[in-house]
């Protein structure tokens, strides 16, 4: 068979075949909740940042808990990494890759404080 031919019998195979995928449609939904549960994942407090709450006597109420996970939220909607979060006068380190509180700072510290290593900042 010459090469034209052999083109001429290929071009004339039907093109309309289809593979045969097929959709698995899992009602398992354990990898949806579990990232889920991820996303929505409160913030932490790191066993240093406890120290620091107890020492300064930072009051931790539910309130503040909830401005610090719409501050995460908010941190990694902007792709910040490590935040300086400021609630009623008192400062939280966040770090958004792991949902962590780093350290905590009363009003009394903020006075002549200096802050680093930090992307950004947000203030609630």
């Amino acid at each position: 068979m010459t090469d034209i031919n052999f083109i001429k019998k290929i071009s004339s195979l039907n093109t309309n075949i289809q593979p045969d995928y097929k959709v698995h449609n899992n009602d398992n939904s354990s990898f949806k909740e579990l990232l889920n549960e991820k996303f929505n994942q409160e913030v932490v407090f790191s066993r240093h940042a406890n120290e620091r709450i107890k020492e300064r006597n930072i009051d931790i109420s539910r309130e503040v808990t909830e401005k610090l996970n719409e501050a995460a939220l908010q941190a990694k909607d902007k792709g910040l990494k490590n935040v300086l979060v400021m609630i009623e006068n008192q400062a939280f380190i966040l770090s958004t890759m792991n949902n962590k509180i780093i350290t905590a700072v009363s009003r009394d510290d903020l006075i002549e404080n200096i802050f680093t290593n930090i992307d950004g900042a947000v203030i609630k």
